[in-house]
């Protein structure tokens, strides 16, 4: 079970990161050069591939495991409750929705007012496709390292974030600047419960606390979240149309 816990975590997580990162791709290759923001962007791909491939194995090698389970637990912990608090706020009404067409139409202004200086390889469009893959990218290389390293699954982590990859490549050709479309915050929500379930998980094996159900618990545990995060948005969004109603009368 918590094989298919850990594929869905990882593909949505990646898939989050690489819709952002396609962003920025698609406003360099729009506005400066195709050529150099692909290369850019295979460039950024390959150092994550053999950072995913260098510290994998030497984490496994070297870390003891209760001592490696104890620490991405934590990671786990902290990158899922960031996730959950932005999902939550933008669920609730507090926080303005991400929305991608917005950012790209922003990169695509702010790419177009630096000027090129030849009519070869640009390397704005390299730079900026680069940092925005690897930049992006590293938040995933974390949570494959994590996820599948605490797993003994690496080669499975690392699968699912390769064709998360290549789906939101073909998606992206297909629909363009319509970026918007994907539903971002739900995604989001749900890699944060995800995380947030692992984490506890892994940290409660490194301080040596048995689990009732050994990784069957690990369901348990985003169910758990999952109602604790329901009922939260309902609060702070009727917290928020309460503020609103207030603001009208006064």
């Amino acid at each position: 079970m918590s094989s298919v816990v850990l594929v869905i975590a990882v593909f949505l997580a990646s898939s989050v990161e690489m819709v952002e990162a396609l962003t920025i791709v698609l406003a360099a290759g729009t506005s400066r050069s195709w050529r150099s923001a692909l290369e850019g962007t295979f460039a950024g791909i390959l150092v994550l591939a053999v950072l995913v491939l260098t510290l994998g194995p030497a984490l496994l090698k070297y870390v003891p495991i209760s001592s490696l389970r104890l620490l991405i637990g934590a990671l786990l912990l902290i990158f899922g409750l960031q996730w959950l608090r932005k999902a939550i706020l933008r669920s609730s009404g507090l926080k303005a929705m991400h929305n991608e067409d917005e950012v790209f139409e922003r990169e695509v202004k702010k790419l177009k007012a630096i000027p090129q200086i030849s009519k070869g390889r640009d390397s704005t469009s390299f730079v900026v496709a680069f940092k925005g893959v690897f930049l992006e990218g590293l938040e995933v290389v974390i949570i494959v390292l994590t996820l599948g390293v605490s797993n003994h699954k690496l080669t499975l982590a690392a699968m699912s974030a390769l064709s998360a990859a290549v789906v939101v490549a073909i998606i992206g050709a297909v629909v363009s600047k319509q970026l918007s479309k994907v539903p971002e915050n739900a995604m989001k929500m749900g890699v944060g419960l995800m995380l947030v379930s692992f984490g506890s998980f892994w940290s409660g094996e490194g301080l040596g606390l048995q689990w009732p159900f050994s990784d069957g618990s690990i369901p348990i545990l985003v169910a758990v979240y999952g109602v604790v995060t329901f009922l939260l948005v309902k609060l702070l969004s009727r917290q928020y149309q309460v503020s609103l109603v207030g603001k009208e009368f006064s």
